[in-house]
């Protein structure tokens, strides 16, 4: 199960004399990550390379660092740990030894790791909307089935043979729902087409 973080959460790092300022916090859109970027960014720095997931969506930069050594171990920071909606700012400030694509990678990538596995995570879930049809006969039956997958009536109506219904459940539970649903009623509820 995917997870976010709870709040800001910084970490900080010195890596042969180079110094690695790590912030990460939630990020419920790209927009909100971008603003995130603008607010914690050390305009004094450098090098200020970020990555956010969103979903689907994603972006990495790497702040004037060589390509790749940066923003891309950031991001495979946060998708190794489980995480979105996550963003992760490390800001570096130079210390007099180069460190190499390498180390740049290991350095960025492990601040963010680490900052990340210390954080405070909590789990994303996901609801959708599921609409059908019972007969009047299926109705004792299909509110077991709520109550036994902890589904949410959103609405109701009844017809002169039954009633539809559309509910909301945890998107994991969908599946194992609507194979309850079927089986109970014995094939007489009808799952509305998407």
């Amino acid at each position: 199960m995917k997870a976010t973080l709870c709040r800001l959460e910084r970490a900080e790092f010195e890596i042969k004399k180079s110094r690695f300022l790590v912030a990460a916090g939630p990020a419920e859109t790209s927009d909100a990550a971008l603003q995130f970027v603008a607010q914690y960014s050390d305009q004094e720095a450098r090098h200020n390379c970020y990555a956010w997931r969103v979903g689907d969506q994603y972006r990495f930069f790497d702040a004037d660092e060589p390509a790749g050594t940066a923003g891309r171990p950031i991001l495979q920071a946060i998708d190794g740990q489980g995480f979105d909606q996550v963003v992760v700012l490390v800001t570096r400030w130079f210390g007099g030894i180069k460190l190499g694509a390498g180390g740049l990678v290991r350095a960025y990538g492990g601040s963010a790791a680490e900052c990340l596995r210390l954080a405070e995570r909590r789990p994303l879930l996901t609801f959708v909307s599921l609409g059908f049809w019972v007969p009047f006969s299926q109705l004792g039956a299909m509110h077991h089935l709520l109550e036994q997958f902890d589904a949410a009536k959103e609405a109701e109506a009844f017809d002169e043979s039954g009633c539809r219904f559309q509910i909301r459940l945890l998107e994991e539970r969908q599946a194992g729902f609507t194979r309850a649903l079927i089986d109970q009623t014995r094939g007489q509820a009808v799952l509305d087409s998407d």
